[in-house]
């Protein structure tokens, strides 16, 4: 299934599958939460996402490298400072977040196998392709990297 490698950006696959969430939110009975943990919730997991997204964009472009997740070729440096010590894709993480907030919201907790769905297509068909790319461009450095650094937490 190479042919999907790389075509869809994951900004893109997020608001296609935040939109089949919000349209199978009322196919189960909702979660007994408060409506205080489930607003808690919710904003906890936007904030995340929204923190994690913002310092993985700053730190691409700081770097003056590209964003485009559809063309790895085109990296022009290896990041591997600020959020980057901690995670590999934290711009995918909080797409993640932000669909777990979604879920939260919701309060339907059958919705997390989309959440799971996202990120095994990411992992799949966006993040693998991504590091073979890397791997090629940047060599040893970008092994040493993902030996200290997790894929996603």
């Amino acid at each position: 299934m190479k042919f999907l490698e790389l075509k869809i950006p994951p900004v893109l696959l997020m608001m296609i599958f935040a939109a089949i969430m919000w349209l199978s939110k009322d196919i189960s009975t909702p979660m007994i939460l408060s409506s205080q943990l489930t607003i808690i919730m919710t904003l906890l997991f936007c904030f995340l996402g929204t923190i994690v997204v913002a310092a993985g964009v700053i730190a691409f472009k700081k770097a003056k490298t590209t964003v485009d997740p559809t063309k790895p070729e085109s990296s022009a440096s290896l990041v591997s400072s600020g959020v980057y010590q901690y995670t590999r894709n934290p711009m995918y993480l909080g797409f993640s977040c932000w669909l777990m907030a979604l879920c939260f919201y919701a309060a339907n907790p059958l919705l997390i196998g989309f959440v799971v769905l996202f990120i095994f297509y990411l992992d799949t068909f966006q993040i693998s392709p991504e590091e073979r790319m890397l791997e090629k461009l940047f060599g040893q450095a970008y092994l040493d990297y993902c030996q200290q650094v997790r894929r996603w937490i």
